[in-house]
């Protein structure tokens, strides 16, 4: 059957989760991933002086209270900057590396030795 450019997308980001579980699956076992369209406004920065990337590509939002830490990743950001599939893919799991690393606490090279390599 033909997925939808959505469901490939969540693919992806269920790809990236997937390749950090052997290493990280207890830290990574009450996080919830999620896949929203764009940022929320309050994200956004106001332009470029905000930084090299004014539109993020995720969050990471500890756990408080009642609600479990969670990891977001925002499609159209990243599927706007991807040249293609390939690239969008490897996008995708820079992001979900990114964002598990802010919220461990840890740099994006320890989260996944190889993260250095491909920047």
């Amino acid at each position: 059957m033909a997925r939808s450019r959505s469901e490939r997308f969540d693919d992806l980001v269920l790809d990236a989760v997937d390749r950090l579980r052997p290493r990280w699956d207890k830290q990574l076992s009450a996080v919830e991933f999620a896949v929203e369209e764009v940022p929320p406004v309050n994200e956004l920065g106001d332009g470029p002086s905000m930084g090299t990337e004014p539109i993020p590509f995720g969050r990471a939002d500890a756990a408080s209270g009642q609600s479990p830490a969670a990891v977001v990743i925002y499609r159209r950001p990243l599927e706007a900057r991807a040249r293609d599939r390939d690239t969008l893919g490897a996008m995708v799991h820079d992001t979900v590396v990114e964002q598990v690393a802010t919220l461990l606490g840890l740099a994006p090279e320890t989260v996944d030795p190889g993260y250095d390599e491909r920047r």
